[in-house]
Parts: C-alpha cells; sequence; structure tokens
C-alpha cells in the first residue's frame, strides 16, 4: 500500500509534482481519472489521497473524469481515506456560482453575477444589468469559454447560434465586467496548508487564461494549451509579488479557510476606482517554479513537505521518509 495516491487527469501537469515526491521519498501511486472504475467493496488503497482534478478537464476531452472524480472522493471519505482538497472543496471550485456567494456571504468585495439555464430568464434582471460584462460557465477551469459581451442580444444569439456552447454542465453566469489595469494584470495568491505560499501578478494582455501551469504558459516559447486565446496575443506574463498588501492576504486567508482549502489559488483585481475585488477560488494550483524561485524555494518541494506531514498525522506518527 502506497502512502498517497495522486489522482489526475492531466499527466503533463503531474511531473514536477510526481518527480518531488520520488526525490522526497513518498511512497505513491498516481490514479487516472480519465478511464477508472471503483466498486463499493473496495478499501482505500492508501491514508491520503490527493485531489489534482481540474475544472476544465472537459475541454480536454475528459468531461467524465469530473463527475468520477466527485463520486470517489465521497466514496473515499465515507470509508475513512483522508482526501485533499475532497469533494466538498472540489465541487466549490467546479461552481462560479457558489464562489460567487460564498465571497458575498462573507462580506467580501466580489462581482455581481447572475447564474442562468435560460438566456431569456435574464430579461427579468433587465433593470440591474450593466453592459459590458462578462459571460463564463458555471464549470469553468482555465479561462474556458469565458467572453466579453455588450448586450442581452448579443447573448442570445450566442446561445442560439451554438447549443453546445451550454457543455459541460449547462449553466452560465453573466457577471459585472470590471476594467482594470493591463499592464498591472490581476494577483493570484498561492496557498499551502492555510498560509500564503506566494503571491504574483499575472498579465494576460486580454487573454482569460491565466493557468500557472509551464505546460500551458511557458515562461519561453509557445504553450500547449486547450484553451488558446480569441485573438493573437503576447504570452501570458508571471511576476512575482512580494509587496502584495498585507489586507489582500488576510482576505485571502479568509476565504481559503472559509472554502477549507489544502492547497490552493485566490485571484483578484484591482480597479481604478480603487476596488479590490476577489472573483476566484481554485482548489489545487499548477504552481510556478520560476515565481517561487524568487522567493529562494522550489514550490514543489513545500508541497511534498505538506504532503509529508499528513501522511504521518492520518497514519499517527508510524511512517518515516
Amino acid at each position: 500500500m502506497p502512502d498517497l495516491v495522486v489522482l489526475h487527469e492531466h499527466p503533463e501537469w503531474q511531473k514536477p509534482l510526481f518527480s518531488a515526491l520520488a526525490l522526497g521519498g513518498v511512497s505513491f501511486a498516481p490514479y487516472d481519472l480519465t478511464r477508472a472504475a471503483f466498486s463499493n467493496v473496495d478499501i482505500p488503497d492508501a491514508p491520503v489521497y490527493f485531489n489534482q482534478a481540474s475544472p476544465s478537464a472537459y475541454v480536454r476531452g475528459h468531461t467524465r473524469a469530473v463527475p468520477f472524480a466527485l463520486a470517489l472522493m465521497r466514496s473515499l471519505a465515507v470509508r475513512g481515506a483522508r482526501v485533499l482538497n475532497g469533494a466538498d472543496v472540489f465541487a466549490l471550485e467546479l461552481s462560479k456560482s457558489t464562489q460567487a456567494a460564498l465571497l458575498h456571504h462573507l462580506g467580501i468585495d466580489t462581482p455581481r453575477s447572475i447564474t442562468f439555464n435560460d438566456p431569456r430568464s435574464l430579461r427579468a434582471h433587465g433593470a440591474t444589468l450593466r453592459w459590458p460584462a462578462l459571460l463564463k460557465p458555471d464549470q469553468g477551469g482555465s479561462g474556458a469559454r469565458i467572453q466579453v459581451v455588450q448586450t442581452l442580444d448579443e447573448v442570445e444569439a450566442l446561445f442560439a447560434r451554438d447549443p453546445d456552447i451550454w457543455l459541460p454542465d449547462n449553466l452560465f453566469l453573466l457577471q459585472e465586467y470590471l476594467p482594470h489595469d493591463p499592464e498591472h494584470g490581476i494577483v493570484r495568491l498561492e496557498f499551502l496548508g492555510g498560509d500564503l505560499l506566494y503571491a504574483m501578478r499575472v498579465v494576460t494582455h486580454g487573454r482569460f487564461n491565466l493557468c500557472p501551469s509551464p505546460v500551458c504558459n511557458p515562461d519561453d516559447g509557445d504553450g500547449v494549451c486547450e484553451v488558446p486565446a480569441a485573438e493573437p496575443a503576447p504570452p501570458v506574463e508571471f511576476h512575482p509579488y512580494p509587496e502584495v498588501p498585507r489586507e489582500a492576504v488576510e482576505t485571502a486567508t479568509r476565504i481559503v479557510r472559509a472554502a477549507r482549502l489544502d492547497v490552493g489559488g485566490i485571484e483578484y483585481l484591482e480597479t481604478p476606482d480603487g476596488r479590490r475585488v476577489f472573483y476566484d477560488i481554485n482548489a489545487n494550483s499548477n504552481l510556478r517554479p520560476s515565481v517561487a524561485a524568487t522567493f529562494g524555494f522550489d514550490p514543489f518541494e513545500r508541497v511534498v513537505e505538506y504532503l509529508r506531514r499528513q501522511i504521518v498525522e492520518t497514519r499517527g506518527g508510524s511512517v518515516s521518509f
């Protein structure tokens, strides 16, 4: 029995983690969620599972990986296994509407959002609609299918023209569009075990794909990503942000604790009129070594240290590395 099982559907994203686990002497097994099966009498294969599934699996042809991951993690929890970023956390990442509700409930500035399953129903909210607006799927991931829209007629025409746009979960959000300085981009804070790991600014040049994985957005050259830019644009830029405001870290920490994230990223942007608006909660993260190196560490080594502590605690201190 290994000490750890890593649930995933994108093996390229996992290579840095797998290498760090091997170097750290952790006995682990990968679990490919794209083609798998489990029974109700199976016992857990390890005391600790680490969920690395992504909401964007559907853009890679892995639509069924997401519901399978939820079912498997719920079953594992019933059987007593510890699942990091388990079913409840993953379900929150899968739903932008639930994230919007949580952020509002916490009293945190977040975009006003309307969730719908028929664009015609938006007309009932006509008095509150503001244009331009962001149109995004409830189950997002890597900025997939996000676009700026100018009118309700445009929204209705989009769905009439392409019924497949509803995939994968038949829910969309119309969200407040917030301008921000494109030269400063947005801020993403990476957390590990409830504490800030590092912060970075992400300059997208109009793209919505903020995936920090070097596979998708490398430091040099073109990435291999299933979420292409709508129009040609310069590569996404990732910059260390050591001077991130203390108040922003405190707010993001509140979100991490409320969401019960084990590992994840929180995103916010700053508007010209001085608002600091939080809008995205990411379970897990494709950590960026080049950014973390500026802070003097390898992020995957830190993750392995954290995972080792979870294994020791779960086994009651009966394992050594």
